[in-house]
């Protein structure tokens, strides 16, 4: 029986997956890191680390899974034991953050690749200034929000969608504010959007 359907975890196989992991099933462990892997990241995003202190925090989550996996009392909620302990492990990286890191990433963001005539580098070039101008319109506006807004909208569009118990373990919120507070944060999107034409 297949572990995975589109290369997400089944929430309702969690548990067993879980379960099966603590008894060997590398497939099982596979399963588990695949499906549950987005939700980490999600939360990482959501406390914008920087990427090496991002790759640090996944990395440090599931050794601690791993560390924990026959201890785990409700294996069916490894989703929200994950999100928590990610949540955990992003704010002691933050505590510790005692100054900026400038980046020395001498990476070239416009190169040509030298098959393409001149015209259609220029007609490319346009297209992805004006979509470039659109994604910063959003974050702009998006970056306005509040920080809780911030934080949740990060979590909820990770990919598979987390469970409103694993943000609510994530991000520390009540179950039953999730809803509402979406509602409020994408109706204010919206609005700053639309008052400023920038969809």
């Amino acid at each position: 029986m297949p572990y995975t359907r589109g290369g997400a975890v089944d929430r309702s196989d969690v548990g067993a997956l879980v379960r099966s992991a603590v008894d060997g099933d590398t497939a099982a462990w596979k399963a588990l890191v695949e499906g549950l892997s987005p939700l980490v990241w999600s939360v990482v995003r959501a406390h914008r680390l920087s990427e090496a202190d991002g790759h640090e925090v996944y990395q440090t989550v599931w050794f601690r899974f791993a560390q924990h996996l026959g201890r785990i009392r409700e294996p069916d909620k490894a989703g929200s034991w994950l999100a928590s302990t990610a949540r955990n492990e992003c704010l002691k990286v933050i505590k510790g953050l005692r100054r900026l890191t400038p980046t020395d990433d001498p990476q070239l963001l416009d190169r040509v690749s030298e098959d393409r005539t001149p015209e259609q580098s220029v007609l490319d070039s346009e297209e992805a200034a004006e979509r470039s101008e659109r994604v910063r319109r959003l974050w702009q506006e998006f970056e306005a929000l509040g920080e809780r807004c911030r934080q949740l909208l990060r979590v909820l569009i990770s990919s598979p969608p987390p469970s409103y118990q694993e943000v609510s373990a994530a991000l520390d919120i009540a179950v039953g504010s999730i809803g509402p507070m979406r509602q409020r944060c994408l109706r204010r999107l919206r609005s700053r959007l639309d008052a400023r034409g920038a969809l």
